[in-house]
């Protein structure tokens, strides 16, 4: 291996090795270890160290096609201790301003979508169903009286009519509605013997 490559090997590991300090106080401040469960914070412990791994070997093999030496693990444990004495506490101070801001931007997106989109959105709906249901009782209201002044005079002239009808026509009516009765009639529970058939295969087959 030459020097170029030894020098390129420690320089990157010295800077995957400050990358894996702001990836553990990233992964740090937004896994909250005391509320989470047991077994999610060891999944999680888990996949970190081996997506970190991981990187540090692609990196390696970009650099020297993966050859492991010392002095790739001491760079790595420098560039560690490099970013845990210079850049660690400037690095959180940042991630919290970033993380704030974001929120912050989310929160007001949301309270601004709700003011121009969700309320107008919500008002408008609520003035469609008012005038729909007025249409409704008005068109209802009107049907109710026109139907009223159709059944007064209606059952007037039939009441009329039926009176000066004669027996024998009256006596045929009265068979013709007994004979639709009793069709209907048998009609009826035979729909309901058919319902109660169906009702008990089902207990039968729930059983």
């Amino acid at each position: 291996m030459s020097l170029n490559i030894q020098l390129y090997t420690m320089l990157a590991m010295v800077s995957m090795g400050s990358g894996l300090g702001a990836s553990l106080d990233t992964y740090r401040y937004f896994v909250n270890r005391s509320k989470s469960r047991p077994w999610f914070v060891f999944v999680n412990d888990v996949l970190f160290w081996m997506v970190q791994a991981l990187l540090i070997f692609y990196v390696l093999f970009l650099v020297n096609e993966g050859e492991l030496r010392l002095y790739a693990f001491l760079a790595l444990f420098c560039g560690f201790a490099a970013y845990q004495s210079l850049f660690q506490s400037l690095y959180l101070k940042v991630l919290t301003f970033t993380v704030s801001s974001v929120l912050s931007l989310y929160r007001g997106v949301l309270t601004l979508s709700n003011i121009f989109l969700v309320k107008p959105i919500r008002f408008f709906i609520h003035i469609l169903v008012v005038v729909a249901l007025g249409i409704y009782r008005a068109v209802h209201k009107l049907l109710v009286f026109c139907l009223k002044l159709i059944y007064v005079p209606t059952r007037w002239v039939l009441f009329v009519f039926w009176r000066m009808m004669p027996k024998p026509v009256k006596r045929f009516l009265h068979m013709g509605f007994r004979y639709i009765e009793g069709i209907y009639n048998r009609a009826k529970n035979m729909i309901m013997r058919i319902v109660a058939w169906v009702n008990t295969l089902k207990n039968k087959g729930d059983d």
